[in-house]
């Protein structure tokens, strides 16, 4: 079985799993297979923390500030390395998500995914999704807090869908 399916399975979400016929792998790809907004793309960002694989949950419309970034972690944001992402996290490029990764893997919900009701991060590969709510990914992935090291556009700073 798909080790994300199973994943929530265990956990009561397996009907919330979403098996596409075309690609996710992009926030725009993803956002027109599931007729969404590209902002309710809960996009994976996948960083290296002192070495350590840190993946942070964002709006598909949001962008990493550098500087709000660096006051959380107390370092430069580096994106893990593409071809290293299976290696380091357990999943390609296209299909991370914060669901079944490598032991040690720790996750992050970034503030700007509070503005929806319902939000679609991947499902662990490029044809996949899954449809929560935003207290469900919090349960799901044990993240007690969000962080706010994201920044959104400006037109939509105060726009709630």
């Amino acid at each position: 079985m798909n080790p994300v399916l199973e994943y929530l399975s265990a956990r009561g979400f397996g009907d919330r799993y979403i098996d596409l016929s075309t690609s996710s792998a992009t926030v725009a790809e993803a956002a027109a297979a599931l007729h969404c907004a590209p902002a309710q793309i809960a996009k994976t960002l996948s960083f290296l923390v002192e070495d350590q694989p840190v993946l942070i949950l964002a709006a598909g419309d949001a962008k990493v500030d550098n500087h709000k970034y660096k006051g959380f972690f107390h370092c430069k944001a580096m994106m893990c390395p593409r071809e290293r992402l299976e290696e380091l996290v357990g999943f390609a490029a296209g299909g991370v998500c914060p669901f079944a990764c490598k032991d040690g893997v720790k996750v992050y919900l970034d503030a700007s995914l509070q503005r929806f009701s319902i939000i679609y991060p991947a499902g662990g590969n490029s044809h996949s999704a899954v449809k929560l709510s935003v207290a469900e990914l919090q349960t799901l992935t044990g993240c007690s807090a969000f962080i706010d090291v994201c920044k959104l556009p400006t037109a939509a700073a105060g726009v709630a869908p």
